[in-house]
This record gives C-alpha cells, structure tokens and sequence, in this order.
C-alpha cells in the first residue's frame, strides 16, 4: 500500500519518535493498542466539546463534526483488532503528554481557544508521526497492524491541517511563536523519560 505524504507532518514536528520506543512498542503492542483505542475515544470527546464551547463557528462545526465522526470509526476498527488478538477493551492510565500539554492551555478567550486548536494539531501530528515511525517495523512482524496504520496515517493528517487552519483563523494572524512553544514542550515530553508505555509517551525508562 502506497503511503501517503506526511512530509509536511515531519516538518511541523521539532523532534521525531525515539528508537528506543518504537522498539518498546512493538515488543508490547498490545499496550500501545489498549492506549490508542482510548485515544481515538478521546479525540472524538475533544471534537465534541469544541463544538459545544464554540457554536457559532460554522467551519469549526463542519470540520469538528467530521473529525468526531472519523475518530469514532477508527476507534472501532482498533477494538476490532484488540478483539481479534483476543484482548478486551479496556481503559489504561492516561500519560503525562497530555496533561503537560493542556497546561500550557491560556485562560482567557480567545488566546485558550487558540491554544487549544494548537494542541489538537500537535496531537495529531505527534499521532501521524508515530503511525509512520512504527510502520517499518510493523511490516515485518505484525502486517496487519501496519495496514490499519498505513490507512490511518492519511486521517491523522488531514486533522492536523484542520487543526492548525482553525488555530490560525482563531488568532486572526501569524501563531507561530505561540505553535513553536507549545512544540518545544511536546518536544521535551517525547525526549524524556518516562515511566510506562503509551502512545504518546517519551523514551522508556
């Protein structure tokens, strides 16, 4: 299967995934799947409460209302596959990626609505990016896993675009002093250490 161009993924991103977790990754992939199940749940839930909080928006409603709708699908076909290996759904505890990175989430409107869009962008690019760096290996040893990640990498892309175009039209110029901080964070998060695998975690300690 041809792989889409996520080139403009890489170039976003100031780090990319350290070899040390993909190969922790794909010695416990049935962690990693657990973890991404719930993660898709939760991009949907994050799609949803955009909606909510911001209303009036119309191409932030038709773009969120399609993300939530594609997020909830893949989150389907990951239980699928955990249900093929045998594995029951089930959620695990969360990673301090996201919570680090919701800290740097301003208060007020509408800087936390900007802030926010731009977290959703790293997410997903963190997300694509990961999908990528596991293929090569996932090939080898687990072809099926690397054709429902093959397929997901176009998805994971296109709402990080979404994402950092509605970032970009919330501040109503340039974000990219603000993009560039919270990516130095994001950054940091994947170079360190950290305690237990998820999908979105640093280096295995």
């Amino acid at each position: 299967m041809p792989k889409p161009d996520i080139q403009a993924v890489l170039d976003f991103l100031h780090c990319r995934t350290p070899q040390a977790w993909i190969d922790h990754a794909v010695d416990d992939i049935a962690t990693v799947l657990l973890d991404h199940a719930a993660l898709e749940l939760k991009a949907a839930q994050q799609a949803l409460t955009l909606m909510n909080r911001y209303a009036s928006e119309a191409v932030l409603l038709n773009r969120m209302s399609r993300l939530a709708r594609e997020e909830l699908r893949h989150f389907e076909r990951v239980v699928a596959v955990l249900g093929k290996r045998g594995i029951d759904y089930q959620r695990v505890s969360a990673s301090r990626y996201f919570a680090r990175l919701h800290e740097q989430i301003r208060d007020a409107e509408p800087a936390r609505r900007v802030d926010t869009l731009i977290v959703g962008a790293v997410v997903e690019a963190r997300s694509c990016e990961r999908f990528h760096a596991l293929l090569p290996k996932l090939e080898e040893r687990e072809p099926d896993l690397a054709e429902l990640y093959s397929s997901l990498l176009e998805s994971e892309a296109r709402h990080f675009e979404d994402y950092l175009g509605l970032a970009k039209s919330a501040a109503g110029g340039s974000i990219t002093v603000r993009t560039d901080e919270i990516l130095e964070t994001e950054a940091g998060l994947i170079n360190s250490t950290d305690p237990e695998l998820r999908f979105h975690s640093g280096v295995p300690a």
